[in-house]
């Protein structure tokens, strides 16, 4: 995937850790944190916020500078220049102090919600994180402590290679086009540019060059008007399924931030999957409910599901659960539903199911059957 997008919402496990467990199911949450503080990842801007490897932030990077249409750079330079001598202040402060958290600093008003409602430090640790002259050392509670870019940079483990340096504007771009085809399995020029934010999009013809140095195979495929690629690292794969031979046996439920939901225009001509996200919505215009996770099964979208962990409870709710039109919720989805739903609420430390409701109504009495026997 490169890529791990952040987001603190967590009604259910936040985004990151959720995506590792819809790909490695049961796994101690604590690693993500600890492999940030080793210096085995780092964070920086990507796709959104997000971990990327200690071996692949150069490169990130080295290409800040091209992401200067990102919101956060665009308020990152605003706050330097409304407010240069207090950033400046600040990050002398943290030179000659060390780390620092948000928490560090009291605020006296209470805002709505987002980046304007922070404290002015925090919006300044932000601004100086988006320009690159502050990393994250490590997380405390989720919590980000910062600390300067230079020193964060030197506890990276691998140490950074150089091959960034060695890299123009255009071998940056091939690199992370190259990327994003091998981290999509099979995609269409047009959806290439979302997964790293690049701009302009990516065309068929700047996929030449990687075609002709066997970089990438090209693939038509089925009910597409355009071309597919596939990552010569793929290649096993593209035969298999070419033959015939690649069977989908994976259920799982992903997050809203799953590099697989990212791209709405891929995921509705990918799965025929309408998706938004709905958290940001006034509760009375949701269709499906505030943090609704996508169901995949044998490699097709089926559903969706609105859940919360109340985690002092020790129970899972899931207080919707909707099926596509069209899918078949016989007796093998609700076993695989139910299997992926208790892994689930158990590696939450919520191993009382709750189911609620589910449409197709009848659903239900499948579902909870397979629940009971598991």
């Amino acid at each position: 995937m490169r890529l791990l997008q952040i987001d603190t919402i967590h009604v259910v496990a936040r985004s990151p850790y959720l995506v590792l467990f819809s790909r490695l199911g049961d796994y101690p949450p604590e690693w993500l944190e600890q492999a940030l503080a080793d210096g085995r990842l780092a964070e920086c801007w990507a796709h959104e916020a997000c971990f990327v490897t200690a071996a692949d932030f150069p490169l990130h990077d080295a290409w800040r500078h091209r992401r200067g249409h990102h919101w956060s750079y665009r308020h990152a330079e605003r706050m330097q220049r409304e407010y240069p001598a207090e950033m400046r202040a600040l990050l002398e402060r943290i030179g000659q102090t060390g780390p620092v958290r948000s928490a560090d600093f009291t605020r006296e008003d209470r805002g709505a919600g987002g980046w304007w409602s922070w404290k002015p430090e925090k919006r300044w640790l932000e601004a100086w994180f988006a320009l690159g002259e502050l990393m994250v050392l490590r997380r405390e509670r989720f919590q980000r402590v910062y600390d300067l870019a230079g020193r964060v940079r030197e506890r990276l483990d691998p140490p950074d290679s150089g091959v960034a340096s060695g890299l123009d504007e255009a071998g940056l771009r091939r690199h992370f086009i190259a990327d994003t085809v091998r981290a999509l399995g099979v995609v269409p020029a047009r959806w290439i540019a979302d997964y790293y934010r690049l701009r302009p999009q990516v065309t068929d013809q700047e996929m030449r060059p990687l075609l002709v140095d066997g970089e990438v195979l090209q693939v038509d495929v089925a009910g597409w008007d355009a071309p597919g690629y596939v990552h010569a690292d793929h290649a096993g794969a593209l035969a298999k399924a070419l033959g015939g031979r690649l069977r989908a046996t994976h259920t799982a439920v992903l997050s809203p931030f799953d590099p697989l939901v990212w791209d709405r225009q891929r995921l509705q001509g990918m799965f025929g999957f309408d998706y938004a996200l709905e958290c940001y919505v006034p509760a009375p215009k949701r269709q499906y409910g505030y943090f609704v996770l996508p169901i995949l099964h044998r490699g097709a979208l089926v559903g969706r599901l609105d859940a919360k962990a109340h985690r002092s409870k020790g129970e899972f709710e899931i207080k919707a659960l909707y099926l596509e039109p069209g899918v078949d919720g016989d007796t093998r989805l609700a076993d695989a539903l139910a299997d992926v739903l208790q892994r689930l609420a158990d590696w939450h430390g919520t191993p009382t199911v709750r189911l609620t409701r589910t449409r197709p109504a009848a659903f239900a009495r499948l579902l909870r059957g397979a629940l009971a026997n598991h």
